[in-house]
């Protein structure tokens, strides 16, 4: 890989890390900016395609978690795609207040104008999520152990 192409590769990266780190609900239009305009999301939860759809998840969880924020924990880039590591921290606007989070990794493709073209998400929801969660938790710690050896 060329030190120009590998400069390009991490000043992608480096706007995308700032965006989520940085993400607020009066900034998603400019995080929608970096995606390409049929861009792909993959969560556990979503499979969308577009910058609308992208951004109706954002004002979503806004509007369910208090005070969600990314935290990048290790990046690894190699020509046009890119894996990040993460942790998601928030607060539940119902169930247990307490901090929560979620360590989980993404996968990001970028195309030749530098906007992603695809972004993966993977993380397990059932072990970062539902076993957190009152009743659904208990039943899903309990299916945990009777499935374990």
């Amino acid at each position: 890989m060329s030190e120009a192409h590998g400069a390009a590769a991490d000043a992608r990266v480096a706007r995308v890390v700032a965006a989520f780190e940085g993400l607020a609900p009066d900034n998603l239009d400019a995080l929608c900016r970096l995606y390409a305009d049929d861009a792909r999301f993959k969560d556990p939860f979503n499979d969308v395609r577009g910058q609308a759809a992208l951004r109706a998840i954002f004002v979503h969880m806004f509007q369910a978690l208090d005070n969600p924020r990314f935290e990048i924990r290790e990046r690894v880039v190699q020509g046009d795609q890119c894996f990040l590591t993460w942790d998601f921290r928030f607060h539940m606007k119902r169930f247990d207040r307490k901090e929560q989070t979620i360590q989980g990794g993404t996968h990001l493709r970028f195309g030749a104008d530098g906007r992603i073209t695809l972004h993966r998400d993977y993380w397990d929801a059932a072990e970062e999520l539902y076993e957190k969660l009152p009743v659904v938790g208990a039943l899903m710690r309990w299916l945990k152990r009777r499935a374990g050896s």
